[in-house]
């Protein structure tokens, strides 16, 4: 069924929720769709990052919108208002992305991805080419990391670490509950991984990607959820397969690092790139570059794509 989601009762200026809300099933896991635009336009597929949700796109998604798009865009499950899963890996994420895919058409559209999002949509873009017209990618290119300096021994038993602690946080998932504050803690706590984005900004995010709970509001992200914890994946991997990208390819890349930016630079990618391929530094851009300069990103999109 389709609805329109709920107001919002703090604002922020230029800010739009979407039009239509509706929910698609993914094999059991519910993921929770957004739509903004005019319903009969061409349609857009729009994927955010790791620990995001649909509605870090409020400003960002209404722009392509007027550009003539009708916006799609969902909560990645564990994340918003999508269900949370007892498995969260990239090739589900993929599967999420392509059930919302299959539920807006069959014809080939435009796509553009930002952070985690943006690796999902490159691996859909692969594995279904022919349901892509063009693909734009937002700080979430692959970069070549340089491997830990430590003997072969060293690095196995590091990995064995990691997977234990990852399996012993599984495990305990029931226990974990994220903390609860007021709005204002909350905002504030995001500043602390995202410092370049206003409280204003923060705060209004709350207002969608929060719940209030008896003793607090809490983020609606699943709490098994941690920094390195949608894999097994690596950017670097995907370096050998970037030549035969196989459709048009616009990626954007932030030139401020940041925590959560992949710190990817234009000199690592250029040898890789497949013919049709083009990449933009943005200048004094943190990891959030269609958040901190949306209208900037929107024309760069909206020109790529036309």
């Amino acid at each position: 069924m389709t609805a329109s989601p709920p107001a919002v009762s703090y604002t922020y200026p230029g800010a739009r929720r979407p039009e239509r809300r509706r929910s698609v099933d993914s094999d059991g896991i519910g993921i929770a769709v957004y739509e903004w635009g005019d319903a009969t336009a061409t349609p857009l597929l729009l994927a955010h990052g790791g620990f995001d949700f649909a509605g870090t796109f409020d400003v960002f998604a209404p722009l392509l919108a007027d550009a003539g798009y009708r916006v799609v865009s969902w909560d990645h499950r564990g994340h918003g208002d999508s269900d949370h899963a007892p498995l969260y890996s990239w090739h589900a994420d993929l599967r999420d992305a392509l059930a919302v895919l299959n539920s807006v058409t069959s014809a080939p559209i435009p796509m553009v991805g930002h952070s985690k999002g943006g690796a999902v949509l490159m691996q859909l873009c692969e594995a279904r080419p022919h349901r892509v017209m063009r693909y734009v990618n937002i700080d979430g290119m692959p970069s070549r990391f340089r491997a830990p300096d430590v003997a072969d021994h060293e690095r196995s038993r590091m990995r064995d670490e990691e997977i234990a602690s990852w399996l012993d946080r599984r495990l305990r998932s029931g226990e974990l509950s994220r903390k609860p504050g007021d709005p204002d803690d909350l905002a504030r706590r995001r500043g602390r991984m995202n410092p370049r984005l206003s409280f204003e900004w923060l705060r209004y995010l709350v207002e969608i990607g929060a719940r209030q709970d008896p003793d607090g509001w809490r983020w609606k992200l699943d709490p098994i959820m941690r920094f390195g914890g949608f894999g097994p994946w690596r950017p670097d991997w995907y370096l050998g397969r970037l030549p035969g990208f196989p459709v048009p390819l616009l990626g954007i890349l932030a030139t401020v690092q940041e925590e959560m930016g992949w710190g990817t630079r234009k000199g690592d990618l250029e040898k890789h790139l497949p013919v049709a391929a083009e990449l933009v530094e943005y200048e004094d851009a943190g990891h959030f570059v269609h958040i901190e300069h949306p209208h900037g990103v929107a024309e760069l999109v909206a020109d790529f794509l036309a």
